[in-house]
Parts: structure tokens; sequence; C-alpha cells
């Protein structure tokens, strides 16, 4: 209980410090955003900075912070550190730079920014690798709530019925001005989320003894032994770095009104759904009492776990408005995954996206690969858990990409281009979780773990030696 105390409170300081750090360094101005330069009045569209935040939040908040948080849990309460630390360190600042940096560039997706900062090879990689974990992320945000709902209607009511509906709201929201839908539906969502949070949290708290937060340990207490480097770090992806954010970013980048609200609205978003992956990662290790019998419950079905947890903790009524919320969480980043798949190919191919047809023309393809992969998600046992593992390791793949993006642009941009350490370290640090990982994992390499750590170290190594030579050059060559 103390350890998770404490959590919550380097979280909030880590926004109040290290926040101003990383805006410090960026050096935000006055120079007009995207949705004032612009304002097309479908993408860049001016938004209030606490609805700017509620989108954001609810745009990287999915089943992410809840199903991550829930399957790190299983780590044991080491998962604490790598939120807190990951989020503060990594995640945030990732955030607000994949933010700040695409404002400046019009409003333009991770993809973009890689052509400019990294050359035209990786523009061209970052579009294939971001559509494809955005349709992956897509997919997962359907058969996540479709799950649950199933649980929760008449047996008609299945989750192919629930995907089908889900996948026709996710064509209404990808086509739509931005502020027709999600910028009126958002900020209730986002209350409830807020809610369902602080409800989970405080029935096990309050529940007089019945359930026990466990304390920091160190330990890796997994029952299969699974090693916690790299699992950990790729299980637990949203809450704490994920590269997805990346993608989402720059659509809240088109809607904030002035630079200087970014700290509020990307690093403050990123901290808060930290917030939520604390909630459900103490919530798993205290309702089922250790690591193996979550594991065990998981192996039902992430779905279970959080409807147990959820009428468990609170009961029928407060356990209706808990799944709700988690429910809302996953569709509310389906939708502007699909969103943005949309915009990244849009910027391929050219095509205005003032025009109804032109947004038709991309959008549809885009749910017809979305739906077909739902329905193997749902005709298959393991479906899910495939398509979780990809979108993991994609994500903090693209995450790694990401923040040598920022790397490169505070390389070049920054008036103290040695602020570029901010985003490097991290950049170094996601590099070996995801080299590592495909190298050792069941769906990669399948290499020898010692093999596997030297060589994922080794690309880590490389990659800053690399940043370092970029940086003394560029110092050196300014004080000439």
């Amino acid at each position: 209980m103390i350890s998770l105390i404490i959590s919550f409170a380097v979280l909030i300081i880590g926004y109040l410090i290290y926040g101003k750090v990383t805006e410090k360094v960026f050096a935000p101005d006055d120079r007009k955003t995207p949705a004032i330069a612009i304002n097309d009045g479908v993408d860049c569209v001016p938004m209030k900075t606490w609805k700017a935040f509620l989108v954001q939040l609810l745009n990287i908040a999915g089943t992410g912070p809840i199903f991550g948080a829930l399957m790190g849990a299983v780590f044991g309460p080491v998962v604490f550190l790598w939120i807190v630390f990951g989020s503060i360190l990594g995640g945030a600042v990732h955030d607000y730079m994949s933010g700040m940096i695409s404002s400046r560039h019009n409003g333009a997706s991770i993809a973009e920014l890689s052509g400019a900062y990294l050359g035209k090879a990786a523009k061209w990689i970052m579009r294939v690798f971001s559509v494809i974990l955005l349709v992956l992320c897509g997919t997962v945000f359907v058969t996540s709530p479709a799950g649950l709902l199933d649980k929760l209607t008449p047996d008609w009511m299945n989750g192919t019925f629930w995907a089908i509906v889900i996948l026709v709201y996710y064509l209404l929201a990808t086509l739509l001005p931005i502020d027709k839908l999600i910028g009126k539906l958002y900020p209730i969502f986002g209350v409830l989320l807020i809610v369902m949070a602080v409800a989970v949290i405080g029935g096990i708290i309050f529940s007089g003894g019945k359930y026990t937060i466990p304390e920091l340990t160190l330990q890796n207490l997994h029952p299969d032994g699974t090693p916690i480097w790299p699992y950990m770090f790729i299980t637990v992806a949203c809450g704490a770095v994920s590269g997805f954010h990346a993608t989402q970013s720059p659509m809240i980048a088109k809607c904030i009104q002035s630079e200087k609200e970014g700290r509020r609205v990307f690093y403050g978003a990123m901290i808060s759904e930290s917030v939520i992956a604390l909630v459900w990662a103490a919530a798993g290790v205290s309702f089922y009492g250790t690591t193996q019998l979550l594991n065990e419950a998981l192996k039902g079905g992430a779905s279970n776990v959080v409807y147990e947890i959820s009428t468990g903790v609170l009961g029928v009524f407060g356990g209706v408005l808990a799944v709700a919320g988690v429910i809302i969480c996953p569709i509310t980043s389906g939708d502007t995954a699909f969103r943005s798949a949309r915009l990244i190919l849009a910027e391929t191919f050219g095509l205005d996206q003032k025009k109804i047809n032109n947004r038709l023309f991309i959008t549809i393809p885009l749910l017809i690969v979305g739906g077909l992969l739902t329905w193997f998600a749902i005709a298959n046992d393991n479906g899910f858990q495939i398509i979780w593992r990809y979108f993991s390791w994609s994500n903090q793949t693209l995450a790694m990409i990401a923040l040598w993006v920022s790397t490169a642009y505070l390389l070049k941009k920054g008036k103290r281009r040695s602020g570029s350490l901010i985003t490097a370290l991290p950049a170094t640090f996601m590099t070996a979780v995801s080299i590592t990982y495909i190298l050792m994992a069941q769906e990669g390499f399948r290499l020898n773990r010692t093999v596997s750590y030297i060589a994922g170290a080794a690309v880590a190594i490389l990659f800053f030696i690399v940043y370092l030579t970029k940086l003394l050059h560029k110092e050196a060559k300014a004080q000439k």
C-alpha cells in the first residue's frame, strides 16, 4: 500500500519537475499552431486545453494500461517501477516531443517526421510500419470491448454482433470532423474513465482488509519464470512507454491553440494514463492474492479478469460502472487508431481530406482489413493473444523510432543540443528492449537468451555512439 502511494506521488512530482525540464528543452513559443494557421474544419480544429487533454488521454488510454498492466502485474510489484519511471523519463517525454514536433510541421504524422529527420527510407518504412501498427491496434480495441459486452448482454448479442456495432462507430469517428463526434463524446467518457479508476482503487483500499496491495520488491514473481528483461518492458507498453502514442499525439497537435499548452496536454495525459496503469496493476495482484492465481486467471482472457475484479470489488452496480469504463476506454483509442491511419495514408498519397469521397476511399479498406482481423481474433481461442503480442512489439519498436526522431530534431533545432539526451537516453533503452525481445521471443527469432541480451545491448550501444558522434560534431561546429 505504501509503495503504491509513493508511486502516485512520484508521478505527480515527475510531472511538476521533469515535465518542466522537458518543456524547457523543447522551448515552446508563440507561433501559430495548425489549429489556428490551417483550421480546415475536419482535422485541424481549435480545442480548449481541458478538452484537448481529455481527447488525448482517451486516445492513448485504451486497453493497454489496463490489460497490459494486469499482464505486467504477473511479474510482481516490480512493475510499479517500470510504470512510474518509464512514464516520467520515457513515455511522457515521448508523447510531448511527438506532439510538439508535429505541431511545428503542420500536424505531420510520425512517418513524415521520420522522413524529415531520419531520411526518405525511414519515412517509407514508418509509413508502412505505422499503418500496420494502427490497424493491429484498432483490431485489439475492437475485440476486447466486444468480448466484455458479450458477457453483459443477452446471448444473441454475441462478440460478433458487438464487433460489427463498434466497427460501424469507427467508420463514423474516422470520417466525421474531429469536433463533431470525438470532441463531444470524449469529455463525458473522460470523466467516466477517471471515476472508474478511482472506484476500483477505492474499493480495494477500503475493503476492510479483504484485499492487500503488495509492497515493492525487485524479485521476479512470474510463476512461469519469464524473465523481467525484456518481457515486462514489452508487456506494459501503454502506461509506461508506447509508440502508439506517437501516432495519436500528432492528431491533437492539430487541435491545441498554443504550444504552451503542450505540457498539460501531452505530458500530462501520459502521466494520467500511468496512474490508471498503476491502479490496475495493484488491483490485479491484490484481488487474486498471488501472481500465480492472477496468471491462471489471465489464461481465461484479460476481459474475464477485468470483469471479475470490477464486480468482485465493487459489486453489481459498481462493477457495471467500472466495466463500462473499460469498454469505452479501448473503443476511444480504436476509433482514433483508424483515424490516424487515414491521416497517414492521406499524407502518403496526397489526398485532400476536406473531401468526404477521399476520406471514404481510405477509410473503407482500412475497416475491411480491421474487420477481417477481428473475425480471426474472435474465431480463434488465442487469436487476441497472437495479435496482442505482435502489437506489443510493434508498439515498442515505434516508440524507439519516435524517440530517435525526437533526438534528431533536438540535435538539428535545439539551442542547447546537449538537451537531446532527454530523448536519446530513453531511445537507447527502448532500442535494447525492442531488439532483445524480437531476437528471443517465440514470435521472433527464438535465439538463446544470452546471445539475445548481448546483441540487444550491442545494437543499443552502437546507436548511442552514433548519437554521441553527431552531438559532438554539432557542438564543435557551433563553436567555430
